[in-house]
């Protein structure tokens, strides 16, 4: 076996996996400004990283996926597309190989029913960040708590109909003069990203959903999906780096 890096390049965290005999041995997060500022330069069209600077330990092979692999060829790594990258990630951090996984992540969210351990059929919004986490981030910041706090919330929520995440902010500003309490207010946001999603999961919801991606984080979600799905929910005990896991991972199988 050989030491692998998997590397994920999201909207708005850059998450790294380092696998030796097919265990994690290093998780590093950077926040994505940060890491192509800091350790990303373009040489003729391709990213290349200062590996040293990371303080990555030298790896044998690295596979990359994530929303900049789009922008950007990784130099000396193998490109994996994004919905391999989490179902193989999703399979090995759970030993599942019969579930839908539900992504989370800073931009985008996507939904795939895994058979058998491989994607059966997938659904994917990154149209609009209003089921992602910025759009919690944005919602937090006008409610004046941290993501934490924001999780901690999901009874007696405020209806908040907006389907956009700018226009979400004004609503919700109207909501708050009208003198509705924060905690409820707190719960209406993350209510209305289960009300997003819940459609794509109609379509393609198993007995054992596994929830993947920063927004795993949210309590709050967990438990209105639990309130409201009759399923086994299940999270990683690394839902944020399950990308860049996956794709470590599927680097070591060759």
């Amino acid at each position: 076996m050989s030491v692998g890096c998997g590397i994920d390049l999201g909207s708005r965290s850059v998450k790294l996996a380092v696998l030796d005999n097919n265990k994690i041995i290093e998780l590093k997060k950077f926040d994505t400004i940060q890491f192509y500022r800091d350790f990303g330069r373009r040489v003729e069209g391709q990213l290349v990283i200062d590996w040293a600077g990371l303080g990555v330990v030298e790896a044998d092979y690295v596979v990359s996926t994530g929303y900049g692999r789009n922008a950007l060829d990784l130099a000396g790594a193998k490109i994996m597309p994004e919905i391999k990258a989490h179902v193989v990630g999703a399979v090995y951090q759970t030993g599942l190989k019969n579930f839908t996984l539900l992504d989370l992540g800073g931009q985008d969210s996507k939904i795939v029913k895994v058979v058998e351990g491989r994607a059966a059929d997938f659904l994917t919004n990154d149209k609009c960040a209003a089921s992602s986490g910025r759009y919690l981030e944005n919602m937090a910041h006008v409610l004046g708590m941290s993501l934490g706090e924001l999780g901690r919330y999901w009874q007696d929520p405020v209806e908040l109909n907006s389907t956009c995440a700018v226009f979400g902010e004004s609503e919700i500003i109207g909501k708050i003069v009208d003198g509705n309490p924060m905690p409820n207010l707190a719960a209406g946001v993350n209510y209305t990203i289960f009300k997003r999603i819940q459609p794509m999961l109609r379509k393609l919801m198993s007995p054992v959903l596994v929830f993947t991606g920063g927004v795993a984080h949210n309590r709050a979600l967990r438990e209105i999906i639990c309130a409201a799905s009759a399923v086994e929910l299940v999270i990683p005990e690394h839902p944020q780096f399950n990308g860049a896991i996956g794709c470590a991972v599927s680097g070591a199988k060759g």
